[in-house]
């Protein structure tokens, strides 16, 4: 079991969450998180309270906050599918077949469901606009005409009338590129080149 969690928590860690994030600082409290629970509930599941024990143990953890730095919800998806990893390995309830299959369950399901193939042109982002839109159907135009994207859901966090400005939370589904996204001119090299020998003479 130690050497399957050890294989579960690596595809996890990093043949799928690093793969697709690079966020190293996290790599870490993962395998910790893993290999500390699976330690944990391997030295007491011998004991008559080793279930209640495995639920008390992921009701403890799921109430940790991380206040050292905002992460991601699909980052805690992550936290929370090296615990059950951990605890699935240290318990090893339900006989020789079905704590590994449960692991491979959550694998594949963080596998799946993180995919960038799925639902690849969903996005979600907070945005301050440099104007005040009171109205519904003008702040959908706006944000349609920004994003280049068919708007699903527009919820205003903060209507500054005093300094004309919108802060709005939006789920969108790009359709083409957006009206903003132009390419900057470029100067070409040997333009510089002759600056430069204008100024020296």
């Amino acid at each position: 079991m130690i050497l399957l969690d050890l294989l579960a928590v690596g595809i996890l860690v990093f043949g799928i969450y690093f793969a697709r994030h690079r966020r190293r600082d996290l790599l870490v409290a993962y395998l910790i998180v893993n290999i500390g629970v699976m330690a944990v509930a391997m030295l007491l599941s011998s004991s008559a309270v080793g279930a209640g024990l495995g639920l008390g143990l992921f009701g403890v953890l799921s109430i940790i906050r991380l206040r050292s730095s905002e992460i991601a919800q699909h980052e805690v998806g992550y936290y929370f599918a090296a615990l059950a990893l951990g605890l699935l390995a240290g318990l090893g309830v339900g006989g020789d077949w079905v704590a590994p299959a449960l692991m491979a369950l959550v694998v594949v399901t963080m596998l799946v469901g993180d995919s960038r193939v799925l639902f690849r042109r969903h996005r979600q982002q907070t945005i301050t606009l440099d104007a005040a839109y009171a109205d519904e159907t003008q702040l959908r135009e706006r944000l349609e005409e920004l994003l280049g994207a068919r708007v699903h859901v527009a919820t205003v966090q903060r209507l500054d009338l005093v300094n004309d400005t919108t802060v709005v939370d939006v789920r969108y589904e790009i359709v083409r590129a957006p009206a903003s996204a132009t390419l900057a001119p470029t100067v070409q090299a040997p333009a510089y080149a002759a600056v430069a020998e204008e100024v020296l003479r």
